[in-house]
């Protein structure tokens, strides 16, 4: 009998565990305007395509959605096409109507799908060409944003969370606390808003108010009027339930004048509903011991494959192949990286004895600018505008050093993917380079990078020759940075721990309401 009851209790323990695991689980909806790897222009795309992973792998049902932009393939990433339509209601301009692939992310089986809609999404580019933005942006995400809120009656699938990703889904915690409050199919829902970049708002005319189509008594100081105008970011914070940023220390900073945008009174009213969580790396990806772009890897008890990255870096921009510091930057080229305080002061950095490796593009100046500047000093100076996954690994591996002199920088991510090559970033303290980077400390040999606090190219070049004579004159300070970097992890299952514990905080206050 005894043993008859142990194995009662263990069965009930094991119940218990399920019944918590299943507990646990919840359904939830990504909508965003860029998925890696199949619309990127920079971490939003890099966080909307790695996150959903972590979180499948916590055991919840993830879905993403976004558009399906002319440039994805439905072939090449084996779409197939969803039977029905989805009929998106747009206000004042009508229902709308759109078919929908489904496809997975890579290396899981999470499912996205990708809204087809030509007038919309057929064409160049993912929010403009050539650095101007495309007229009808406003419908085009508002359109992006309902579609959320519609397909879930399409997959017969009820989404416990609904996570949207800066301005362009903004309007999805609105649309739910209004004219989908009710719904048998995401009214139950909690929202999250994330903001990657609070620079960019969603600013349109206030006829917008007729498309979205939730009444006039919304346009107000309190919801999503600004400065006369419809801002569909400030709409979106006031209603989510929950808000994060993609970092502490930008959480921080989006309460101030300085990096606020005009909504820092907004930001420090939700004070209470912020969360700060630092985004992560994929090591599969960002991993110089296994990294096949590299013509020779590395890991930190063995540096050597490092030096034939640097020589094969030099040969790519014809560099000559010198024994002397070479300092890489892979960006866009926009005033928020710092590329103007760079262009300020990269004519007294070539003075020192180094190399720089600039991979970007961006505002056309900046295209002129730098390459001019490689064309001008070759022995120096290495440029090529635009993006190449391979070049960005091997400036990661083969650079001494890695640039980011950004204005801010929500999160940032190539600061992380330098400590994991060993190659110490010089960073601006500001947002997530500020919480991911600690400075170096000649008399301990402690920290990973350089830091500097003015943004200015005085600061840059003063930093740039801290890190020049630390190559030259402090071996044994080089080393222990590189060594340090590489020990360090952001991972990017800590990361999805703590956005699940958001989540069940934000059921809990959603239900709390009711």
């Amino acid at each position: 009998m005894k043993v008859k009851k142990h194995d009662e209790v263990s069965k009930n323990k094991s119940k218990d565990i399920k019944r918590k695991k299943q507990d646990r689980a919840l359904n939830i909806l990504f909508a965003a305007s860029e998925v890696s790897p199949f619309a990127k222009t920079g971490g939003l795309g890099e966080v909307t395509g790695d996150l959903p992973r972590y979180l499948h792998a916590l055991g919840h049902d993830v879905r993403v959605l976004l558009p399906r932009y002319y440039s994805i393939d439905p072939e090449l990433y084996e779409l197939k096409l969803l039977p029905g339509t989805l009929v998106v209601p747009m206000g004042i301009i009508g229902e709308m109507y759109c078919s929908v692939w489904e496809g997975r992310l890579p290396k899981s089986n999470v499912p996205v799908y990708f809204l087809e809609h030509q007038g919309l999404y057929g064409r160049e580019g993912i929010y403009g060409i050539d650095n101007i933005a495309f007229m009808d942006n406003d419908n085009r995400y508002i359109f992006l944003s309902r579609a959320a809120l519609e397909l879930p009656k399409m997959l017969d699938w009820h989404p416990d969370i609904l996570h949207a990703h800066d301005w362009h889904t903004a309007a999805v915690p609105v649309f739910l606390n209004t004219k989908y409050r009710s719904d048998p199919f995401v009214g139950r829902a909690a929202s999250i808003l994330t903001i990657h970049n609070m620079q960019h708002q969603g600013d349109f005319y206030p006829g917008l108010m007729d498309v979205l189509d939730i009444g006039w008594d919304h346009f107000t100081f309190l919801e999503l009027e600004k400065d006369d105008q419809v801002n569909l970011l400030k709409g979106g914070l006031y209603h989510a339930t929950l808000l994060n940023s993609v970092s502490e220390g930008y959480a921080r900073e989006i309460k101030t004048p300085a990096y606020g945008w005009g909504l820092e009174g907004v930001i420090r009213e939700r004070a209470a509903d912020l969360y700060g969580i630092l985004n992560g790396v994929d090591y599969s990806d960002w991993n110089p011991a296994t990294d096949s772009f590299l013509p020779a890897n590395y890991t930190d008890s063995d540096l050597s494959g490092k030096t034939a990255c640097k020589r094969e870096l030099q040969r790519r921009f014809s560099l000559p192949e010198l024994d002397v510091p070479v300092f890489g930057i892979v960006s866009r080229m926009v005033a928020q990286k710092g590329t103007d305080i760079l262009a300020e002061a990269i004519h007294n950095m070539i003075k020192l004895d180094i190399q720089v490796v600039v991979v970007g593009n961006g505002e056309p100046w900046a295209h002129f600018f730098f390459g001019g500047m490689a064309h001008r000093h070759p022995d120096k100076v290495g440029c090529y505008i635009g993006y190449s996954d391979e070049l960005a690994h091997l400036v990661e591996a083969g650079s001494d050093f890695f640039l980011m002199p950004s204005a801010f920088e929500p999160c940032g991510l190539n600061q992380m993917y330098s400590l994991a090559y060993g190659t110490p970033p010089i960073v601006r303290a500001t947002g997530g380079l500020d919480d991911s980077v600690t400075n170096f400390d000649e008399a301990t040999l402690t920290g990973d990078g350089f830091k500097f606090w003015s943004h200015s190219a005085t600061a840059l070049y003063n930093t740039v020759g801290w890190a020049t004579w630390t190559y030259y004159n402090n071996h044994a300070g080089l080393t222990a940075l590189r060594k340090n970097g590489m020990a360090k992890r952001f991972t990017w299952e800590n990361s999805a721990s703590k956005y699940e514990q958001m989540y069940l905080e934000a059921l809990r206050r959603k239900f709390g309401e009711q």
